[in-house]
């Protein structure tokens, strides 16, 4: 059991849990993740983002309209008060038994209500010997909803990309870990704040990190 700052994990299992989802086969996610849009709304084009909501209904998962993507500034002091809109999740994509798997392990663990919206994101962060990515371009936050799952897909050919809780802004981090390709990390982002660290290439090629990130409430309007 992981240890963080003398309080075991199990301490906060309340508030944060890491688990392996067993039941997915990550090579069936890969494809998805290539030729994504870039993400229009940071600089650098090292961000490629698609971002889709659904709820769910017993054993079948249901894809709810389109809609803009909003955070209050006090949240997100970079991109805050903004409408984003974004490309919806493939619709062969979404069909996978192992997306349903992925967003059934979030609203199981997460104990969700049935009617709860749901909030998938699709990320891919790049980097070039020239240019760092940076996962979290608005620095250590909340994102203002009640539950965040952070999936890691793949990380290929890269150094960096560490997931750390914090209590406060300016306290040590209370959590530190690379996330491994099969990890899930669930937060109650009304206790913990979270950042990403930048990754940069593990030799002199490009390197990317996958995830899907899920939200409840999905931060989506219509």
């Amino acid at each position: 059991m992981q240890t963080v700052r003398g309080i075991t994990e199990l301490e906060y299992a309340f508030l944060f849990t890491l688990r392996k989802v067993n039941s997915i086969k990550l090579e069936g996610f890969k494809q998805f993740f290539n030729d994504m849009p870039v993400d229009p709304y940071i600089k650098g084009n090292y961000r490629s983002r698609r971002l889709s909501r659904f709820t769910v209904n017993g054993n079948e998962l249901i894809k709810l309209p389109h809609g803009y993507f909003y955070q209050s500034k006090d949240y997100n002091p970079l991109l805050g008060d903004i409408k984003r809109e974004f490309a919806e999740l493939d619709s062969a994509l979404i069909e996978l038994d192992i997306f349903k798997n992925l967003i059934f392990a979030f609203t199981d663990s997460c104990k969700l209500h049935p009617e709860a919206e749901i909030g998938v994101h699709q990320i891919r962060i790049s980097c070039s010997p020239d240019n760092l990515g940076n996962p979290a371009p608005e620095g250590i936050h909340r994102d203002g909803t009640d539950f965040i799952g952070i999936f890691s897909v793949d990380r290929d050919n890269i150094q960096g990309g560490e997931t750390h809780l914090y209590t406060a802004n300016q306290e040590e981090p209370i959590f530190s870990k690379v996330l491994n390709p099969g990890e899930l990390l669930l937060v109650n982002d009304h206790e913990f704040l979270h950042f990403t660290t930048p990754i940069k290439p593990g030799n002199n090629t490009p390197g990317t990190r996958d995830v899907f990130v899920l939200t409840s409430p999905s931060l989506l309007s219509d």
